[in-house]
């Protein structure tokens, strides 16, 4: 799939979830970190409980990130509980393959890690006037991460380090549905320790980061939804222990983008399946690797560390009982 094609599916931002009828129809759009939210950002909405009732049914979601050429591929299995309307817990299981590098695919060389998430609704959409958003605070913490981070411990000495990091967030909410055109705008902040949401391992500081997006809700045929979306999560600079293999001592972490097309029902959702491509990491650095070839060779060479990860596709399904 190529990114210019997956552009002109996706007018602008997919971190928003779809809600052309209100909060019900977030109820079963998770993250895929297995929050309510878009294909990997959060909004200010949580998992829809029925009116009277204090537990929501269950959200379930599965998630693919094929990048396999390097970094390997991720399959994330999430459930998430709602609390009236007003809160959520959740938990994912992130199961990862290995990459086909032979130079760097070591670096993920590990079976997944462990995600858990919680979030509130401090304001809901709406209150006092027609124009006030939704304001949501959550917190993600993800445990046995050993990726990168923990790798390059081990190799640096001999130790292999599992490494806990979380976020800790901000997101502001609205959804927009009259004419010329719907939209939902998501906008937020975090403090995080974690660089491309754990994969690319420890950040060396914790740090504030910005998200958002723009999603475009729009009906389709057989009563669903479908909207064409995008959006961006900015990563922290550098990462733990990367620095010691990379010419210079820093990495080039970009800002994580996202361009997706969602697709759910209009009224009383019971699913949504997302599709879509993320633009994570191309060339972060240089490294220096020996050639073993005799004089007058040169005894090393400086090469650049690719991760491939500049167009990567992603799928997602979430269903809701």
């Amino acid at each position: 799939m190529k990114l210019s094609a997956m552009k002109r599916l996706a007018l602008c931002s997919g971190l928003a979830a779809v809600l052309l009828a209100g909060n019900r129809l977030s109820a079963q759009n998770l993250t895929l970190e297995g929050q309510t939210g878009g294909f990997i950002t959060p909004t200010a909405y949580v998992v829809y409980t029925e009116p009277g009732k204090f537990f929501s049914h269950p959200a379930l979601g599965y998630h693919f990130v094929g990048a396999s050429k390097v970094i390997g591929n991720v399959h994330t299995f999430n459930i998430a509980e709602g609390f009236a309307n007003r809160a959520e817990v959740g938990y994912t299981r992130s199961v990862h393959t290995m990459g086909d590098s032979p130079a760097f695919s070591d670096l993920w060389h590990y079976a997944g890690m462990n995600i858990f998430s919680g979030k509130v609704v401090a304001l809901k959409e709406g209150t006092g006037g027609e124009w006030m958003p939704g304001v949501g605070a959550g917190f993600v913490v993800r445990t046995q991460d050993r990726f990168v981070s923990g790798a390059l411990n081990q190799a640096l000495t001999g130790q292999l380090k599992s490494y806990t990091n979380g976020d800790v967030y901000v997101a502001v909410t609205k959804t927009y549905l009259k004419p010329p055109v719907p939209l939902l705008l998501n906008l937020g902040w975090k403090a995080t320790n974690a660089a491309i949401y754990g994969l690319g391992g420890q950040a060396t500081r914790f740090g504030g980061r910005l998200f958002g997006g723009l999603g475009i809700p729009l009906p389709g045929p057989f009563h669903t939804a479908i909207v064409p979306a995008a959006g961006f999560t900015q990563e922290p600079p550098q990462v733990k222990n990367l620095g010691a293999i990379l010419v210079g001592g820093k990495a080039h972490i970009p800002t994580t983008l996202d361009y997706a097309v969602r697709v759910t029902q209009k009224d009383n959702p019971h699913f949504a399946f997302d599709i879509g491509v993320g633009q994570v990491a191309g060339e972060i650095g240089q490294t220096v690797v020996p050639t073993g070839l005799p004089a007058p060779a040169p005894p090393v060479l400086v090469v650049p560390v690719n991760l491939e990860a500049r167009h990567v596709v992603g799928v997602g399904l979430s269903l809701r009982y």
